[in-house]
């Protein structure tokens, strides 16, 4: 009876062929990887995640790899912002490819380490080379509003990663502030010394043999969030817009948006415009901030 319940309940719930939830997990290209690779096997995991802040390596390329060839098993590999590191990647066997260096609420690669791409421009030039081989893009990071997601998709991308928009909801881990009579959720990055001292974020960043804290180079920052109520309610926000933005482009699937949408070059002062403007906010919207 539950699991008739739970399927009225969840309709739209991702399921395998045995009715359980799909999950995928994420491992780094370190030493313990075919180890970790190994075990979530063991425990049906449905796709394995190699991830890292620079994914064209010549180690997450070789981790694909190995991956692929011992495992009958979907892997997600990233991150990438160019058409090079793409290639090399679906070539290596990546199944879908992670694309975005920098564009994360909470990242500052961009201005530490110089190195980044505008995300929109990243998932467009990715896009050209993946949909060769079929391959798809996930477009992690940069997503502030629901309108996001509809222009990664329309860029090409065929779903989005978000970190920062669902930190303020009852479910995430962070922890609830109050703060100046409102109430906030902590958030750090993966590469925000916080998280850095444990082995797996400073994987990620390649910095997995540097055991003192004063040593590891952060690229990212620690803070907090404005509280956003339940997932499942925001989450509605969220599809709703992407679904107004695809019937204003006159599309009514995933693949017409990424076929159909064009696109032109905005102004500061065209953004400007676009955000409410010339008014005092006295009641917020469920889809719409102005932090």
């Amino acid at each position: 009876i539950k699991d008739i319940d739970k399927i009225k309940q969840y309709p739209n719930s991702c399921k395998d062929e045995k009715g359980r939830l799909r999950v995928a997990a994420a491992v780094g290209p370190g030493p313990d990887m075919e180890e970790r690779v190994s075990a979530l096997i063991e425990a049906n995991v449905d796709a394995i995640v190699v991830d890292a802040a620079h994914g064209h390596s010549i180690s997450v390329i070789k981790a694909v790899e190995k991956i692929k060839s011992n495992y009958n098993i979907d892997v997600i590999a990233g991150n990438v912002v160019t058409p090079e590191g793409t290639l090399e990647l679906i070539k290596a066997g990546a199944d879908a490819v992670k694309v975005g260096v920098g564009p994360g609420a909470i990242c500052t690669t961009r201005v530490v380490a110089g190195v980044g791409l505008p995300q929109i421009t990243a998932i467009y030039e990715c896009t050209e080379v993946a949909e060769e081989y079929g391959i798809p893009i996930i477009a992690d990071g940069g997503i502030r509003y629901s309108g996001d997601i509809a222009k990664a998709i329309a860029a090409g991308a065929s779903s989005v990663m978000i970190g920062s928009l669902f930190a303020g909801t009852e479910e995430s881990p962070g922890e609830t502030i109050i703060y100046q009579g409102r109430t906030y959720k902590a958030y750090r990055g993966m590469g925000s010394i916080g998280a850095m001292k444990k082995r797996g974020a400073r994987e990620r960043y390649f910095q997995f043999s540097e055991s003192r804290a004063e040593k590891l180079i952060p690229e990212g920052i620690e803070g907090r969030v404005p509280y956003k109520g339940i997932l499942g309610d925001y989450v509605y926000q969220l599809v709703g817009g992407l679904r107004h933005g695809m019937g204003y482009c006159g599309t009514r699937t995933i693949e017409e948006l990424r076929k159909n949408a064009k696109f032109a070059r905005n102004t500061n002062a065209g953004l400007r415009e676009s955000h409410p403007h010339d008014i005092i906010i006295t009641e917020e919207a469920p889809n719409y901030s102005i932090q």
